[in-house]
């Protein structure tokens, strides 16, 4: 096998080397494999022992090196033939290690290590004269700068300072998935405000919530609250006015009557015995403000009505002859002792009056004459008829 010395400094080359080990010239163009079999296959050996050089193709030469052919002792050294055609390529100047070292460090610029070094890039394989999109690479998972040791998100594994609630990378919020469903708000506040959706990723977070926003909330929920306690309180009566309302009435029959005064032949009972041509009257002129006439019941009873006839009849021929009740008071006793007092407003006509008069435990009602229509010198105010009414299932007939 021949070798082959460095056409710069001479140094010896092993077969199939493309490089000088000392001066790092070039040793040849074609591919380093491809010259190891021909160097083996046309190596001969000279005459005497000296190994010669591999053979040269037809019509062409080859540079034999200075150090390889060495000229005889009393002739100059005769210079190589070449051709234009096979002319071999300028190689670089020779350079020693000490340069290479120098320039080595000239090289070096003293930067700090990365934090986290990027993947490089691969390139991809692409059809001759056809353009490609460039191919995802998938990205490492980094840490936010300056963080060591701080909390990964459970989405993307980024380490992340104590203090945040959202991922410095992928902005997803750093409770997690199983955290953020145990803390899902109740199911009216997701009605009210439909926010029942995913987390927002970067740049489709909700807006800031400002402190007059905050004050409205609370206004509402004081507003809310208020009205539930109002409903609370009052819901045993709202209960009770609508069964009240749908009940079907029955009448009540008082068991004693008492008046201030009595006209003659017209007594305080004759305004409770279910006849429109009998009356009541106080005997005084005028309005008889002051006047009153009251009903007793054997048993608390629960009122829902009251129907008064006002005048001596209902006929309209006997209209001008009394004074009819304007205004009245209806003083209520109950069973506890308590009174409640009620105003009753009464058309100038005649004929019964229905008012509406719910009271709980009625034992007693007292009628008083605050004014009267047709008030004369010669008349006085007169009562035909006053009747109650309450639940038909609770009253005694």
């Amino acid at each position: 096998m021949s070798t082959e010395n460095c056409a710069e400094c001479g140094a010896r080359a092993e077969p199939g080397q493309a490089f000088c080990d000392a001066c790092g010239t070039v040793l040849g163009w074609t591919d380093a494999s491809a010259r190891a079999g021909v160097v083996a296959s046309n190596a001969t050996t000279a005459p005497g022992g000296d190994r010669t050089g591999p053979r040269q193709s037809p019509g062409a030469t080859r540079t034999v090196p200075p150090a390889a052919a060495t000229p005889p002792a009393d002739s100059a050294p005769e210079a190589p033939r070449t051709s234009e055609a096979d002319t071999a390529p300028p190689t670089p100047a020779a350079t020693t290690d000490d340069e290479m070292t120098d320039r080595a460090r000239r090289l070096l610029v003293p930067v700090a290590d990365p934090v986290d070094a990027e993947a490089p890039t691969a390139v991809s394989p692409v059809l001759p004269g056809r353009p490609d999109a460039t191919r995802p690479q998938v990205q490492p998972v980094t840490k936010e700068p300056g963080v060591h040791g701080g909390p990964p998100c459970p989405w993307c594994g980024t380490a992340n300072r104590p203090d945040r609630h959202y991922c410095a990378r992928c902005a997803m919020p750093m409770a997690g998935d199983e955290e953020t469903r145990a803390a899902r708000r109740p199911w009216w506040r997701r009605i009210l405000d439909g926010r029942n959706r995913e987390a927002p990723w970067a740049g489709e977070r909700p807006r800031l919530r400002r402190a007059f926003e905050h004050l409205v909330r609370w206004l509402v929920a004081a507003l809310v609250l208020t009205l539930l306690i109002i409903l609370a309180v009052h819901l045993p009566d709202g209960v009770r006015a609508t069964r009240d309302h749908f009940a079907r009435r029955g009448p009540v029959e008082p068991e004693r009557f008492h008046a201030l005064h009595s006209y003659e032949d017209h007594p305080a009972e004759l305004a409770f015995d279910k006849l429109n041509d009998t009356w009541w009257g106080p005997g005084v002129s005028q309005s008889g403000e002051g006047e009153w006439i009251e009903a007793g019941f054997a048993e608390p009873t629960r009122l829902l009505d009251v129907i008064i006839t006002p005048g001596v009849s209902t006929r309209a021929d006997e209209l001008r002859e009394s004074a009819r009740p304007h205004r009245v008071e209806a003083r209520i006793t109950t069973e506890d002792g308590s009174t409640t007092t009620r105003e009753l407003t009464l058309d100038p006509g005649l004929g019964p009056q229905r008012r509406q008069f719910r009271a709980e435990g009625v034992t007693s009602v007292r009628f008083t004459i605050l004014s009267s229509y047709g008030a004369a010198a010669d008349r006085q105010v007169a009562i035909a008829e006053i009747e109650f009414f309450g639940p038909s299932s609770g009253t005694r007939l």
